[in-house]
């Protein structure tokens, strides 16, 4: 390990046979977590190549169970997450009714992100504690299936994720890589579409650094043989118009049935044809995105997730009639305190006032409180006069002095208003292919 950390710490590249070694020998607690920083730290600062970064990725994949199903069809999509960050809950079932086989294993939310495990266990009942053998099982017989992260799959990214997280080298682009990487080639998906977003909201804040992970994940997806896009996205405001486990739940299923927000529908359905494109089930994009529009207006989208909630066990009623899911009862309307047109949110401080609700998580073993949120009815662009609704605050009565204080702070550092007219930004800001 002193030789790994010496070569990286001065610029040198690293062999197969060395990663593979320091994985294999992390995982069996055979190099100490000291060491183990040291060389993360060496990566961060130093950089890795392709190569390096490919055989990263392998090593992290061969440590765990990996799934072959060896079918073009199997695509997943995979999003860097944001505020209201929702299009999983709508694209899966889209490409599924369009003949995609979607493997979806999700994770849970930290920070001032939501998770797609938690929003989906909104739903009562509904099972994401899966095994392997279900998940495989499911996708060969039903097409879709969503699962939580299981030990089985990539261990040694669940082991140096949690070390990344407290030595400042979470923003690395080889060790993000490595980490998606590792997780979509063990779920066994031949194809990959990534949802990269950028903004106050997203986990890379620059278009250029949202560019140059998107990048790397494809470069490392070609040298698996596998077929990869990616969408660079918005996040400087949140994606649709709720925040909140219950009531995007609400959202997802209102698009679903072609009534819920342009910007929603929109980056859903553009996700969803790139991935019946991947799967070989359009020839290009304009057929794809019309068979996509198609599984909305013909209600197959919705039948194809109201089946997948009851084969994992959840209340088909809810889906029949979103307003069985539980959301807070006491709902409290922010009114813009002067005319003007808004401008825009410091929306990674959206996602911390919802924690501070109840609806994140301070540490992993916080439950989330999956009935408040917020409703946002205005969004970048809006002309607004004093006193119109922005806000709808979901919440429960025994936190009106808390929702008053988020208000006041709201006003004072999330959301800034212009005198002169302000040009919404471009949901999707470009298609990285190589």
């Amino acid at each position: 390990m002193y030789q790994l950390i010496d070569a990286k710490k001065r610029g040198g590249f690293l062999s197969d046979e060395a990663i593979r070694w320091f994985i294999e020998g992390y995982v069996a607690k055979k190099v100490p977590d000291y060491q183990a920083s040291a060389l993360l730290m060496a990566i961060h600062c130093r950089g890795m190549d392709d190569r390096e970064t490919a055989s990263l990725t392998r090593a992290m994949l061969e440590s765990g169970r990996q799934l072959h199903f060896n079918d073009r069809t199997v695509v997943d999509k995979h999003s860097t997450g944001g505020i209201g960050d929702k299009p999983s809950f709508i694209l899966g079932p889209i490409a599924a009714a369009c003949g995609v086989k979607v493997p979806m294993i999700a994770g849970r939310g930290l920070g001032h992100t939501g998770g797609t495990i938690d929003k989906i266990e909104a739903v009562p009942g509904f099972r994401t504690n899966l095994t392997l053998d279900e998940f495989a099982r499911g996708l060969r017989e039903d097409g879709f299936v969503l699962m939580g992260q299981t030990p089985d799959i990539a261990p040694a990214d669940r082991l140096l994720y949690a070390l990344r997280d407290v030595t400042a080298t979470i923003d690395c682009i080889p060790l993000i890589t490595g980490s998606i990487m590792s997780k979509k080639l063990a779920e066994g998906a031949e194809g990959i579409v990534f949802d990269i977003k950028h903004g106050s909201g997203a986990f890379m804040r620059e278009p250029k650094m949202a560019r140059t992970l998107a990048t790397s994940l494809i470069k490392t997806g070609k040298r698996f043989k596998r077929r990869c896009v990616a969408l660079l996205t918005d996040m400087s405001q949140p994606l649709g118009q709720e925040v909140g486990h219950s009531l995007e739940i609400q959202e997802s299923i209102r698009v679903l049935r072609g009534e819920g927000p342009e910007d929603l529908a929109k980056i859903s359905i553009e996700l969803a044809a790139h991935m019946v494109v991947l799967a070989g089930k359009a020839s290009g994009l304009p057929k794809a995105r019309l068979l996509c529009q198609r599984a909305i207006d013909d209600g197959s989208a919705l039948r194809e997730f109201r089946a997948l909630v009851q084969r994992q066990g959840g209340d088909v009623a809810v889906i029949d009639d979103p307003s069985k899911l539980v959301v807070a009862k006491m709902k409290t309307v922010w009114r813009a305190p002067r005319a003007g047109h808004l401008k825009s949110f410091a929306n990674d401080q959206i996602g911390m006032m919802l924690t501070e609700l109840g609806g994140g998580r301070h540490t992993k073993d916080d439950v989330p409180d999956l009935a408040v949120g917020f409703t946002f009815e205005a969004k970048i662009g809006a002309k607004l006069k004093k006193g119109d609704a922005m806000v709808v605050v979901h919440h429960h009565a025994a936190q009106a002095k808390l929702v008053a204080e988020l208000e006041a702070r709201f006003f004072r550092d999330v959301v800034r208003f212009s005198s002169s007219p302000v040009r919404p930004p471009r949901l999707i800001t470009a298609t990285v292919k190589s």
